[in-house]
């Protein structure tokens, strides 16, 4: 039985009542969603917002380390895992480059060195993609001197860049850097890197698609046809909504067109969304953050009906009262009952609203909030979710942009973690 870690309390089934209506999930009264606020364990907040965490273990230690961007300080940081026993303290970090206007920081092997580099993109002003390449020696790690970074000459003033994946879409071709933007010319494209990486002024641009405002990129195979498309959170204009982009297939792919297919929430303004198996029918469902202005926010959930990508069933989950706006969300069993729960994050968390909380799922398939972060925290972002002081549950780690720091200073909360209540080792 899951018991919770010096915690008496429990959040009722009771204390909101979920009534199933023609649209989804809608909220009756709300008594108490459970104000006990889980312990925050602080990452780095040395710097000016923090802007997204990005996993991959770079140093083959099996713990997954970070990439931040930290959009005001102008810097890439990158933060080692210490392991469960110092997990509570300052993690080991180094700046990999210098990057203003950061939006988005991700790892990946670029050059096949065996070292994992980081891929900065860049909006504002300085509109470039980045790439720090990270040391061969891995003692080297936490050194600045040893990162070089270099633009990609190419994406210099093409668009404000927002998020970057990764994709390797087949043995031959190496990695390909997938990347989505906003504005005027914002677009969803990749940069084909070809056999020498570092060679970066021979990397060619592929336009995919327009774009309004791309707020999630993941490669995934949409309709189980063997090769990797590109789904995408679009949050603004024509083209906004859930919408993936079918891949033609075939050796000369980035020649053909890539057929854009919308899954549902054209009259929503997106936010970041995850891939996550919710009812256990072992099909890969959509969870995304959502909002209609600064009033109306809503997990909305898109459950497949089968392996085409094409018939999906949509539930609306309305936000609990006294929250921030719609701003990430995660996919995990937090409480330890064999369900999927959600998490998700706000901005505009001010007055006393929350930034992060969670939904628990009953198993009649209603949703129970719980509190998580309390009134601390203004603008958070994306969600991970990890068990980071190996106690067998899920802890989440995010970032913070907008309060004042450990010394009172405001530039975020930084880069921090939330240590789950609930233990699964106890019998």
């Amino acid at each position: 039985m899951t018991r919770l870690k010096r915690h008496w309390w429990l959040i009722a089934p009771a204390a909101i009542l979920l009534a199933v209506s023609a649209h989804g999930y809608t909220y009756g009264p709300q008594v108490d969603i459970g104000k006990h606020i889980w312990k925050r364990h602080t990452i780095d907040d040395s710097s000016r917002g923090a802007d997204g965490v990005r996993l991959a273990d770079i140093n083959g230690d099996s713990l997954m380390d970070i990439a931040t961007g930290w959009e005001e300080g102008g810097i890439t940081r990158v933060y080692l895992n210490p392991g469960a026993a110092k997990a509570r303290l300052p993690w080991p970090a180094v700046t990999a480059g210098i990057t203003p206007d950061v939006e988005d920081a991700v790892f990946a092997d670029l050059d096949g060195d065996g070292a994992v580099d980081v891929i900065s993109s860049c909006e504002g002003g300085t509109q470039t993609v980045f790439i720090h390449w990270a040391p061969p020696e891995k003692t080297r790690h936490l050194d600045p001197r040893a990162w070089t970074t270099q633009a990609i000459p190419d994406s210099v003033g093409r668009t404000m860049w927002m998020f970057c994946v990764p994709v390797q879409f087949d043995a031959a071709r190496g990695l390909d850097l997938v990347l989505g933007s906003k504005g005027p010319t914002g677009i969803i494209g990749l940069y084909e890197v070809g056999s020498h990486a570092r060679a970066v002024n021979d990397y060619r641009w592929h336009k995919l698609s327009d774009a309004g405002w791309i707020m999630s990129l993941v490669a995934v195979d949409m309709d189980n046809d063997g090769d990797l498309d590109i789904l995408a959170s679009d949050r603004k204009g024509d083209l906004r909504g859930i919408r993936w982009l079918e891949n033609p297939g075939g050796k000369n792919l980035t020649q053909r067109q890539w057929t854009n297919r919308f899954i549902g929430a054209q009259n929503w303004e997106v936010m970041f969304l995850r891939c996550a198996d919710l009812d256990s029918d072992g099909l890969e469902d959509i969870v995304v953050a959502a909002r209609q202005g600064n009033r109306t926010q809503a997990i909305l959930c898109y459950y497949r009906k089968d392996r085409t990508g094409l018939n999906w069933h949509e539930i609306t989950i309305p936000f609990p009262l006294d929250t921030g706006i719609a701003k990430g969300v995660a996919v995990g069993d937090i409480d330890g009952d064999g369900l999927n729960d959600i998490v998700f994050s706000c901005e505009g968390a001010k007055d006393g609203r929350s930034g992060v909380m969670w939904l628990r799922q009953e198993a009649d398939g209603a949703w129970t909030p719980g509190e998580i972060s309390g009134p601390s925290g203004i603008k958070f972002d994306r969600i991970e979710l990890l068990d980071l002081d190996a106690d067998g549950d899920l802890d989440v780690l995010t970032c913070e942009e907008q309060d004042k720091n450990s010394r009172g200073q405001k530039g975020g909360l930084g880069v921090f973690w939330y240590e789950n209540p609930f233990d699964r080792r106890q019998p």
